[in-house]
């Protein structure tokens, strides 16, 4: 693993190499910060919910019930929820110990430049942004036919909002899906306390939707009877097999908590904010989707919901045509949300990548007035709303998974190697100090000389959140490391491989059991090696182990 060479004020400098590739920064709260170069502390627990219950549900559960229940699962759309819960579950806990002890805007981007290196941090950081402009593209252009049955048909919208074809070019523009990328670009840039609310509210109308929903359906049900579950086939019509393919597909329902560690240098108190931010927010959106999943299927049996419009034919089917315009409502905020949720962390990765010297310092400058980057907030949203206007990126869409692969992947590495090949200089948590050092920090002085040694290098300023700790690395520490090293190096290389095997056809596919027996045992193999106390605690170790098994069947299942 590389260490971090000819870092400046938190930025690395010297000439370029391979060892800038490999080299890894320091956490920025031991580098202070000029009071213009800080954006607004300002969010608290219940915006962060905002954020990432807006930024995960998105319309697409409108339209993935039906189609996932058709040809996956049946009435165990549920459970197939369920089981992607988990799984996004055990990414967020991994975002939330490094967006506790690395509180700073990057997101993945800076949790792989201080654990991994520089290389994969700039790989990581375009990735997301790729994702991010792509996702909000996307989203942009799916609010116009959404918008259009307020107004009785696309036909009838607006001239200045309906979409139209280029001739000779065969481009369909969408001004509303530009106008609408604009809107919250323009309100990402009065601050963030105010798009935050803005996104509440949001928020709040797109839940009570899914409420109605649950509600409503929940009286029909049990009024007319639960027609989706009287089957002969039974409750698995296809399966477990299908409830797995299911869930590898309602997966990306839950994509979108990680724009809330994005915001994490704006956090009140990030130690104990972000955690419950990120777990409430993923816990609301599993029991909503869950709640929604049981009212549909159970109403309508799961061969005759509609793929288009599951929610609205389940409610028409039994006369109640007008409450399409509540679902089409929810929907259409749904979209808004989404579309805030996916600006949002753009700028903020790209000011991330500015301070640390690899993109300009235009993209680092912080307004004065309203404390965010409205110059690199401007420039992403500008971009997107171009590509809102002009392309069809359903073509592009599939590069957005790309993203949010590597991203899950390297945060769950960067646990891995910041508990067992730390830094020079790590922040602890207090929550964390106990655990940590058991395993791989060796403290010469208590907490309480730390803090004070910090406070007198940078002038009695309350700017380290939490302590840094200076590692003293004996031989032994060394060695443990290489060892640790090596055994995360080759999990990597295991997983990659089977997760290779159980995606290619022309290969022979192993079974659940194995996959899973084989993942456990790499990572126990590894747990033993690197912790000298021999313990089982619940740590990302495990965290991981279970993620890729997950992960491995789903792309077994759906291959």
């Amino acid at each position: 693993m590389g260490v971090c060479l000819n870092m400046q004020n938190g930025v690395p400098g010297g000439k370029w190499g391979f060892g800038n590739l490999i080299r890894r920064k320091q956490v920025d709260s031991v580098h202070p910060r000029r009071e213009d170069h800080q954006l607004a502390k300002t969010l608290s627990v219940l915006d962060l919910i905002a954020i990432g219950v807006g930024s995960t549900i998105g319309a697409g559960v409108y339209i993935l019930i039906g189609t996932v229940a058709r040809e996956h699962t049946g009435p165990a759309l549920t459970i197939a929820f369920l089981i992607a819960g988990i799984a996004a579950s055990l990414s967020a806990f991994c975002y939330a110990e490094l967006a506790c002890r690395c509180p700073s805007a990057g997101s993945a981007y800076h949790y792989s430049y201080i654990c991994v290196g520089e290389g994969v941090a700039w790989l990581i950081g375009w990735a997301l942004i790729l994702e991010y402009t792509i996702g909000g593209s996307a989203v942009a252009r799916g609010i116009s036919p959404n918008l259009a049955l307020f107004f009785g048909g696309e036909d009838k919208l607006p001239a200045f909002l309906a979409r139209h074809t280029i001739s000779g070019l065969g481009i369909v523009v969408d001004p509303c899906a530009a106008l609408l990328v604009f809107i919250v670009t323009g309100l990402l840039c009065i601050g963030i306390k105010e798009s935050s609310v803005a996104q509440t509210i949001v928020t709040t109308v797109n839940v009570c939707a899914m409420i109605f929903i649950i509600i409503a359906g929940g009286y029909i049900g049990f009024k007319n009877g639960w027609a989706g579950y009287e089957l002969r086939n039974g409750y698995f019509p296809y399966g477990i097999n299908g409830v797995f393919a299911g869930s590898a597909t309602v997966f990306f329902s839950y994509i979108g908590f990680d724009s809330v560690t994005s915001t994490a240098e704006e956090v009140k108190n990030p130690q104990r904010d972000l955690p419950l931010g990120i777990g409430i927010a993923l816990s609301i959106c599993c029991i909503l989707y869950m709640l929604v999943s049981i009212v549909i299927v159970g109403l309508v049996p799961y061969y005759a919901l509609d793929p288009d419009t599951p929610i609205s034919s389940a409610f028409a089917s039994y006369g109640f045509e007008w409450a399409v315009y509540i679902i089409t409502g929810g929907a259409v905020t749904a979209l808004c949300a989404t579309l805030m949720g996916s600006i949002l962390p753009q700028p903020r990765i790209l000011m991330a990548m500015a301070r640390d010297g690899l993109l300009p310092s235009f993209f680092s400058d912080i307004n004065k007035h309203t404390q965010v980057p409205v110059k690199s907030t401007i420039v992403t949203g500008t971009f997107a709303a171009a590509l809102a206007f002009l392309m069809d990126v359903s073509q592009l869409s599939g590069m957005v998974s790309v993203g949010t692969l590597l991203a899950f992947t390297i945060v769950a590495v960067s646990i891995l190697v910041l508990r067992y090949v730390p830094p020079d200089k790590v922040p602890v948590s207090p929550s964390l100090q106990g655990s940590v050092g058991s395993v791989s920090l060796q403290f010469h002085t208590d907490i309480q000389e730390i803090e004070a040694n910090c406070q007198s290098l940078l002038g009695n300023r309350n700017i380290c959140g939490h302590p840094l700790i200076d590692k003293e690395i004996t031989h032994d520490e060394k060695k443990r490391r290489k060892i640790a090293a090596w055994n995360i190096t080759l999990l990597c290389i295991g997983n990659i491989i089977l997760a290779s095997a159980a995606s290619a056809n022309e290969l022979l596919r192993f079974p659940m059991p194995v996959c899973s027996i084989l993942t456990c045992c790499l990572h126990s193999h590894k747990h033993l090696l690197i912790n000298k106390s021999g313990n089982w605690n619940m740590d990302p170790c495990f965290y991981m182990a279970g993620n890729r098994s997950i992960s491995l069947y789903l792309l077994w299942t759906k291959s």
